[in-house]
């Protein structure tokens, strides 16, 4: 049975915008899966960054990597790695993803001086991924955690379609989940699947600009003192410590 990347290969250098209709995997009321090229898992990673779902950004970027590459006379299976990592965690949110990985260590986990480079040379040790493979958007804009993942029967049946293959792949492989409603949605599919609990390293903030006063919190730049109403210091100075238990742990096994 052909992959989704090669269902939609012919089609891919014709389209720009990631929510052409051709593209449409599946709605349900107010919500739309639409493909992208995010197909590519890299068996080789030691540690997988997890979001929600790739943005409208993202799913840009993806497409049109994947038509450059196939333009090119170069195989799927390029193409779609490519794009996988040329697409994943760009603009932005890398530099907060990056000052937060490393102020956890992961780099020394990893063996590597900064796990900036896991966008670059080092990008062998790294599966980027999102808890649902595939854009989803609700009423037309991106998919942002409401409803549930694991409640709503929909958005459950795509997460458990594409994410728990995942993880069945890379069974000895360092999980981040970024951001709550992920950390949710992947220890949800942990349970389900038999997945150990240590080698999920939940409590890291989505890397998002939205989320700068919690980053700089969790990262000791801000005081307790000097955070907003919405910002609540207990619950992250909690996932600071657990992170910095379950990151010694995996330093000394």
């Amino acid at each position: 049975m052909p992959t989704l990347f090669e269902q939609y290969a012919a089609i891919l250098p014709a389209i720009s915008d990631p929510m052409d209709k051709r593209l449409l995997i599946e709605r349900h009321d107010d919500l739309e899966v639409f493909y992208s090229p995010f197909d590519h898992v890299n068996l080789d990673a030691r540690i997988v960054l997890i979001g929600i779902t790739p943005g409208h950004y993202q799913a840009e970027m993806a497409l049109k990597t994947a038509s450059d590459v196939i333009r090119s006379g170069a195989s799927n299976i390029d193409a779609a790695r490519k794009a996988k990592e040329t697409a994943s965690f760009s603009g932005p949110m890398r530099s907060n993803l990056v000052a937060m990985l490393d102020y956890f260590q992961i780099n020394a986990v990893l063996g590597i001086a900064s796990c900036a480079s896991l966008f670059d040379v080092d990008a062998h040790l790294v599966h980027y991924t999102s808890a649902l493979r595939y854009p989803v958007y609700r009423n037309g804009k991106n998919y942002s955690g409401a409803p549930s993942m694991t409640s709503h029967p929909f958005l459950r049946k795509h997460l458990l379609a594409w994410f728990a293959e995942e993880m069945r792949l890379l069974p000895n492989a360092i999980f981040v989940p970024l951001g709550a409603k992920v950390a949710e949605a992947v220890t949800y599919v942990a349970k389900e699947i038999g997945v150990p609990e240590h080698g999920l390293l939940t409590g890291i903030q989505h890397p998002s600009g939205a989320n700068a006063e919690r980053i700089a919190y969790l990262l000791e730049r801000k005081s307790r003192s000097s955070l907003s109403q919405k910002t609540n210091p207990s619950v992250i100075d909690a996932a600071r410590t657990n992170l910095q238990k379950k990151i010694r742990l995996l330093q000394t096994a």
